[in-house]
């Protein structure tokens, strides 16, 4: 049985994606959600689970450094075989990347490389793209650059507002997170060489091309 903790910031979408998925599975269980903020929704999603749910909040610590290190002792006593970033809205010191190499994954809403950061889906609009997505990519310490497994592509319309191309994107990442973490899971992705590799195959800059 496969351990996953689940880092989240906020409502906790993608991580009641995860939940549908995995919770009861035989393969893989989450073990864990922790949140840098108190009284997010996504809290209320891992209690009704009955997963065990913690916050460890940034804004009682001095320092990134000294703030990821008790996250990574919060983290460590679940013994995690994978770590999901599913909405956690912090930039990561290059330690605690280091600590989970090859085995931390995040979702991101634009086609990496394009719009790292934050606002993605406004500057998509602004820059007049015709489409936008969403990438799942294991973590490295360049912000939102470790390599890509899959990608999600959605239209962008003319009329198109951010809350509308946002739960196009939202409705894909739930499809295509929770089949990333089975890959991990089954044993058939991994990262080697600063790549991403699925069954025993490097993957290109934008992951996977299909989504079986």
């Amino acid at each position: 049985m496969k351990r996953i903790v689940v880092l989240i910031s906020g409502s906790g979408s993608n991580l009641q994606a995860l939940i549908d998925q995995f919770h009861q599975g035989h393969q893989a269980r989450i073990v864990a959600v922790i949140a840098n903020k108190a009284n997010v929704y996504g809290l209320t999603r891992a209690e009704q689970a009955d997963i065990p749910a913690q916050v460890v909040a940034n804004t009682a610590y001095a320092s990134r450094e000294d703030y990821d290190a008790a996250l990574v002792r919060a983290i460590d006593v679940h013994q995690p075989d994978l770590v999901v970033l599913a909405g956690f809205m912090r930039i990561l010191t290059p330690g605690f990347v280091s600590h989970y190499a090859g085995r931390m994954l995040n979702i991101h809403p634009s086609l990496l490389p394009k719009y790292t950061g934050l606002h993605t889906h406004q500057r998509a609009i602004d820059a007049g793209d015709k489409e936008h997505g969403t990438s799942v990519h294991f973590v490295t310490e360049e912000l939102d650059g470790g390599p890509v497994i899959l990608q999600a592509r959605v239209p962008i319309f003319a009329d198109d507002e951010i809350d509308s191309v946002a739960a196009r994107v939202q409705q894909q990442e739930h499809r295509i997170y929770p089949l990333v973490v089975k890959w991990f899971i089954d044993g058939r992705l991994k990262m080697e060489a600063g790549k991403a590799w699925l069954d025993n195959q490097p993957l290109g800059p934008s992951g996977h091309a299909a989504d079986d």
